[in-house]
């Protein structure tokens, strides 16, 4: 089960966040190569992922931002890709181009400090853009609660899409997230579970000012949780049409 679309058109060319995609896709295919040789790798991330140990012993501070701009797999990379290209839109939409890129930010150190908070002496490399797109993810919760998300939902042999609330996708998204770290699955899997909780949390608090500005709650009884402006229409096919705000 995974998200391909929403049915929130942006008012204006999310430069930011295609830059984003493009960075790190370009920076991923520039040390792919480096997979073949294990040590190669493992210098690689030593020198610029988060590693929590490093940072104990006043080392390694570079990492807590450039560890968000590196992915450990073609996949890893593809599913954050997706779900920033999905979400990150109607984000910038909201903040602007600058603002958006400082959200961004933040959400990852954030997300990376509280991995680090959590396990400071663990020397297992943290790398990924999950904890910034988990910001990105939790700031569109308090803005458009109910955007309708498109989820491909793949059983056997039958591919069959969903439309469901965005706040139903996300929240689902929360609490695996959550049972993941209290199940102790991260030792097994990698996934730095607390990194895109803590994310998750600080793109909501960030946010926060911004939905105040709208109105708060009376932006939510406002607009219903959707978005404020007519939604894209799709069909029920894979294919994802292109489409714009109409004003």
């Amino acid at each position: 089960m995974f998200p391909i679309r929403d049915h929130n058109p942006s008012g204006r060319t999310p430069y930011v966040t295609y830059g984003l995609i493009l960075l790190n896709v370009g920076l991923f295919i520039s040390y792919w190569g480096l997979f073949r040789d294990p040590r190669a790798i493992n210098a690689l991330f030593f020198d610029w992922a988060l590693i929590p140990a490093l940072i104990s012993e006043g080392q390694g501070y570079a990492g807590i931002l450039t560890s968000m701009f590196l992915h450990g797999g073609l996949m890893h990379l593809a599913g954050n890709m997706l779900f920033l290209f999905i979400f990150g839109d109607n984000i910038e939409d909201a903040l602007g181009h600058g603002p958006y890129l400082g959200f961004y930010l933040a959400s990852g150190i954030i997300a990376a400090l509280t991995q680090y908070v959590a396990q400071p002496l663990s020397v297992v490399p943290t790398v990924g853009a999950s904890g910034a797109i988990a910001g990105v993810m939790g700031g569109y919760l308090l803005l458009f609660p109910k955007a309708r998300v498109d989820l491909v939902v793949i059983l056997i042999i039958v591919i069959k899409v969903f439309p469901v609330p965005a706040w139903l996708m996300l929240a689902v998204w929360f609490a695996l997230q959550l049972l993941g770290e209290l199940s102790g699955q991260s030792d097994g899997t990698g996934v730095a579970y607390l990194a895109h909780l803590g994310g998750f949390i600080g793109g909501m608090v960030l946010i926060l000012p911004v939905w105040l500005r709208r109105g708060g709650p009376a932006f939510w009884n406002r607009t219903h949780g959707r978005p404020p402006h007519p939604t894209g229409r799709y069909t029920d096919t894979i294919r994802i049409p292109k489409t714009g705000r109409r004003r």
